[in-house]
């Protein structure tokens, strides 16, 4: 009986290695990347660490228990009917690369037109997971493929988690990125896929990265973790501030809500758009995901002219409603805050108008 135990674990062991060999698994950090990772402030005792201690999982639910609820218990109208959410098919390479757009993939993939630069954040065309039968997208809205892509200036990863960071899809449009900005360690998984290294700049907090074309990418933090497999934050999750010619714009991908909201908003006062996080939200996993009670704090903190929510109406991530964020954002304009709320795959322009008094016109800020 102890040999056939023996051989089962073996067998299995096997199997578990074969798979996290695939190489959309990704590859950790080493060499000289993890020197400078390990400089990293944010870098204790062998993994990144939020500005704030945080628990992934609350501590009145442990992990194994909120992964069982989600998975297993049956959660009413997660998941949409076919034709519930409404999209629409844009062709990209037809849109005027000088207008200042955004147009959003669903989810938290969606691409900005600024000063005449095309900037990619977090394209995901596949499924949130490792492979695409465990977390298909919603009926609908896979319009979009990596060969609709058109040339990309520059493509932004927030963090490497799997709706986030899409092996395909990266590696499709690969020959049509210039050039890739990034939190320190996540070089690691594009270069091993075949990014070229002089392609990837890999920020910590508090650095900046400045092209000759005018556009600057600031990395700040967020209250989130990391990982693509067993090793969990030896990569850095972060949000940005895009600054361009035609105005500055906070990316700000997967987070809790904490400090540095505030702070954001006090080192950038004039802030034209926000992208916020709105989805996959829930009791079991608040320090890490932003609740809808807290929208409208963040949206104070930062104090931006226009707004825009993200990370929903794609994937089932959790166990809310799949349009209860749609309604959050509804809930946020309602407060008083400039919030546009897109239909999947329409252009629309992130730049405030303003009416200028003594013109009585409306004109481009």
């Amino acid at each position: 009986m102890f040999l056939v135990i023996l051989s089962i674990v073996g067998v299995v062991g096997i199997a578990s290695v074969g798979i996290l060999n695939q190489p959309q698994f990704g590859k950790i950090p080493s060499g000289e990347r993890l020197e400078r990772i390990e400089r990293s402030p944010h870098y204790k005792d062998g993994h990144f660490q939020n500005e704030t201690p945080t628990v992934t999982m609350t501590k009145d639910k442990g992990s194994l228990s909120a992964w069982w609820d989600f998975l297993v218990q049956d959660h009413p109208s997660t998941i949409p009917d076919s034709g519930q959410i409404k999209v629409i098919k844009t062709d990209l390479s037809k849109l005027d690369k000088n207008q200042d757009l955004i147009l959003w993939f669903g989810h938290s993939s969606y691409m900005i037109q600024a000063a005449g630069k095309r900037i990619l954040v977090d394209p995901v065309f596949f499924a949130g997971a490792p492979f695409q039968f465990i977390n298909k997208a919603f009926p609908g809205t896979q319009i979009y493929a990596p060969s609709d892509i058109p040339d990309i200036d520059y493509l932004v990863i927030t963090h490497d988690h799997y709706d986030h960071l899409d092996y395909e899809t990266v590696t499709q449009i690969k020959d049509r990125v210039s050039h890739v900005i990034t939190g320190l360690g996540v070089g690691s998984h594009l270069e091993y896929w075949g990014y070229p290294k002089s392609k990837l700049t890999e920020l910590d907090w508090g650095e900046a990265a400045e092209f000759s074309d005018g556009t600057k990418f600031h990395c700040l933090p967020a209250r989130h973790f990391s990982g693509r497999s067993l090793f969990q934050t030896k990569t850095l999750w972060a949000s940005f501030v895009l600054e361009t010619p035609s105005g500055k714009i906070y990316i700000g991908g997967d987070s809790g809500y904490d400090k540095h909201f505030a702070h954001i908003g006090k080192a950038f006062p004039d802030l034209d758009f926000a992208i916020l996080e709105n989805g996959q939200y829930n009791e079991n996993w608040a320090n890490i995901h932003t609740l809808p009670s807290e929208l409208p704090q963040i949206a104070g903190d930062l104090n931006a002219k226009r707004y825009m929510t993200v990370h929903n109406s794609k994937f089932k991530l959790s166990t809310h409603r799949w349009d209860e964020p749609i309604k959050n954002a509804e809930a946020l304009r309602e407060k008083g805050f400039d919030v546009i709320i897109p239909t999947i795959g329409e252009p629309v322009e992130w730049k405030k108008a303003i009416v200028a008094p003594e013109q009585n016109k409306t004109v481009e800020n």
